[in-house]
């Protein structure tokens, strides 16, 4: 397996034709999986956003209030709502926000960025980015490159360890999972539990040459990968009925 990211693509802004940009930059072949940062589909749909934009709540005023208490860091209430209305459930409110996106991704902030954004104050993450993946892959064929696969990656960190780590949030071309479930192993077991997340290990492969901080590289082209004679799975997101941790937090709150 090859990655290379795709070089010198320029600041994005709200209409940029991402398809485009990447195709004049880069020798794409059927087969290959393109990575493209929630960053830059979100400049191109014009998914920025000013604290101004939001007026604030009595419960965005409490948890901001609280975090504050509890944590001994100012959070401006303007935040907090604006996580709120980017949410369909808040999971923690205490001493960080976690929320569930409309979309299903559950992240701290809704996946909102304050980072890398000229000109405004916030970055929301993109609407659907499945359907944006769908949108580049068709803006590629358009540009007479079929049969290639495209993953909209975030970074978010995970329970239990530090650090972060490319995710995917939006897919298309391709199954998020392949189902081993059926398959046997090398001693002749079946396997009755494993389903693997390709879209979230291609993104957090992608992650170490994509890179963060100001010397980012938003475009990786993944090549020499195969899929492999499994079943597939669009299924990425735990449905809550299945989602212990969830539940869980449900019940959960912070001891202040």
């Amino acid at each position: 397996m090859k990655l290379n990211g795709v070089a010198d693509l320029p600041e994005i802004s709200p209409g940029d034709d991402i398809a485009a940009l990447v195709a004049e930059r880069a020798a794409l072949e059927p087969g290959d999986v393109l990575t493209v940062a929630s960053t830059i589909v979100s400049k191109a749909e014009g998914r920025t956003a000013d604290l101004a934009d939001y007026p604030v709540s009595g419960r965005a005023q409490e948890i901001a209030d609280r975090i504050e208490a509890v944590a001994g860091e100012e959070k401006d209430p303007r935040f907090a709502q604006a996580v709120l209305e980017e949410s369909t459930e808040l999971l923690i409110d205490c001493p960080f926000l976690l929320a569930e996106t409309r979309f299903g991704h559950i992240a701290p902030n809704a996946g909102i960025d304050r980072s890398n954004v000229p000109d405004h104050d916030l970055l929301l993450l993109p609407k659907r980015p499945s359907e944006s993946a769908e949108r580049i892959r068709a803006g590629l064929a358009q540009q007479g490159i079929e049969g290639i696969a495209v993953i909209v990656t975030d970074t978010c960190g995970r329970p239990f360890r530090h650090g972060q780590r490319g995710v995917a949030i939006g897919w298309a071309g391709m199954p998020a999972s392949r189902d081993w479930r059926g398959e046997r192993d090398r001693d002749g077991h079946e396997l009755g539990v494993t389903v693997q997340s390709v879209v979230d290990e291609l993104a957090a492969a992608a992650n170490l040459i994509t890179g963060e901080g100001a010397g980012g590289t938003p475009a990786v082209v993944i090549r020499d990968w195969d899929f492999g004679d499994h079943a597939g799975s669009d299924e990425l997101f735990r449905a809550v009925e299945d989602d212990f941790i969830r539940q869980a937090l449900r019940e959960w709150r912070f001891d202040d």
